[in-house]
């Protein structure tokens, strides 16, 4: 009796076995997939009237840990589907979306409508036609279309007070991807379309920001980036190790204060070239630039003319600054100059706070530590040691792009135009630096 107990008990555990295997053959081609790197997510935001309108596409695949329905070799079954993609875009997206009417959540939210379909669809290229589209019947399994291949188009409704209200959306979406690279658009009541191309969690984001907001923002932006550049902060600091008298500081500060002005307002608008290698040249010059204030000060520096090379290198730092300005541009809504200027005056803020620290700190170091000359000596070669590195890594970063002769066609006659106003403008700037230089020597001599 024991034996034919333990011969139905190993039979027993055999037909289990053998069921969960064969349950794991069926349903293998629904295992989840793996989160993918990086996804594209194109959203819509609409308010009319007493609702906000909110549609947006995402790929399936991003929303991976749901088992879809499928047929045949894995096709998608779209009969079977719609309960599936209620969830996804619950799981997924619901309550990673949080829109904000006048600073105040919005906390009722509906899904209205939803709808897959394959990537090359391009209804979604505006708002018309992705409304459209997202309204028409689900797609047939004739369709043949792999899981992994298509995406959902949902619509979703806030109720709101007014479509006259300043908007603002979180939308962190980061169970997606690794990388989530998110097209916004923003269709304001009564005027145009207002796009938004950010890459992860930009935090909340004013769809129509005030110009208070907008001053603010900027201006701690352009704080902020200064005291995170470790770069700028070395230049800085090789412009003040030798001169840190109000008489000394005021012409090299100024001058580097006004080129670095010109070129960050300048390409603003346009003036700056659009080449690939740009970027990169500016970040080695920049190296450079540290490098050789950092060498002159162990040579000896020339104080009269320095406010010269602080212009020069002024300009070049400028377009550094720019290129954290031009990815944010996008968030300043109708106030692009107020906010160019307030950034300008937050990196300006944070170069004064720079140097209210360092030169003390130097007078302290001169004074009770070590003598003035071998001081300046050890300090400018530490920096300079940190400028070279920097310079070799962005040198060799740098000659992984290819500079193309441009053609001599009307784009390029066009482009040096704005490069001739670029040059009247630094040439001007140039002249007033060098008479303030000249009254301030007057002034000493005198």
């Amino acid at each position: 009796m024991a034996l034919l107990n333990g011969k139905m008990t190993k039979i027993a555990l055999q037909i289990i076995l053998s069921v969960m295997i064969l349950f794991s053959a069926l349903t293998s081609p629904l295992k989840a997939h793996d989160i993918p790197a990086s996804v594209t997510v194109h959203m819509y935001v609409k308010p009319e009237g007493d609702t906000l309108k909110l549609l947006m596409r995402v790929p399936l695949e991003s929303m991976s840990e749901l088992v879809y329905p499928t047929w045949g070799p894995g096709f998608l079954d779209f009969e079977k589907a719609d309960a599936v993609f209620l969830d996804a875009a619950h799981v997924y997206l619901t309550e990673e979306l949080k829109v904000y009417e006048e600073g105040v959540l919005i906390e009722d939210k509906t899904i209205t409508a939803y709808r897959a379909t394959s990537p090359q669809d391009s209804a979604i290229r505006s708002w018309d036609t992705a409304i459209e589209n997202i309204n028409k019947p689900p797609l047939k399994n004739d369709e043949r279309l792999y899981y992994g291949q298509a995406v959902l188009d949902i619509m979703y409704e806030f109720p709101i007070k007014s479509d006259q209200s300043r908007f603002s959306i979180e939308p962190t979406l980061k169970k997606l991807a690794t990388i989530t690279n998110t097209v916004l658009r923003f269709i304001p009541a009564g005027s145009g379309e207002r796009v938004f191309n950010y890459i992860g969690n930009p935090g909340v984001v004013e769809l129509d920001p005030s110009l208070l907001h907008a001053l603010y923002e900027f201006m701690e932006l352009g704080f902020l980036h200064i005291l995170e550049g470790t770069d700028h902060i070395l230049f800085l600091l090789c412009l003040v190790i030798p001169a840190r008298t109000i008489r000394e500081l005021i012409p090299v500060i100024t001058s580097f204060t006004v080129a670095h002005s010109i070129t960050l307002i300048s390409t603003a608008f346009g003036l700056a070239p659009q080449a690939l290698w740009f970027a990169p040249l500016i970040e080695m010059l920049i190296a450079v630039s540290i490098v050789y204030m950092a060498f002159e000060n162990i040579v000896g520096a020339k104080l009269k003319k320095r406010w010269m090379v602080a212009f020069g290198f002024g300009l070049v730092h400028g377009f550094g600054f720019s290129f954290l300005l031009s990815e944010s541009m996008q968030f300043a809504g109708s106030h692009l100059f107020t906010s160019l200027l307030s950034f300008n005056l937050g990196v300006e803020l944070g170069q004064l706070l720079i140097l209210i620290v360092l030169v003390p700190v130097l007078n302290l170091m001169f004074r009770f530590f070590v003598a003035e000359k071998p001081g300046t000596i050890l300090l400018s070669a530490l920096v300079a040691h940190s400028g070279w590195h920097w310079m070799t890594e962005r040198n060799d970063r740098l000659n992984e792009y290819v500079f193309i002769w441009p053609e001599f066609n009307a784009a390029f006659y066009a482009e040096l135009m704005r490069w001739g106003m670029l040059a009247v403008i630094v040439g001007a700037a140039s002249w007033a630096m060098y008479e303030l230089a000249k009254y301030i020597e007057r002034r000493t001599v005198k």
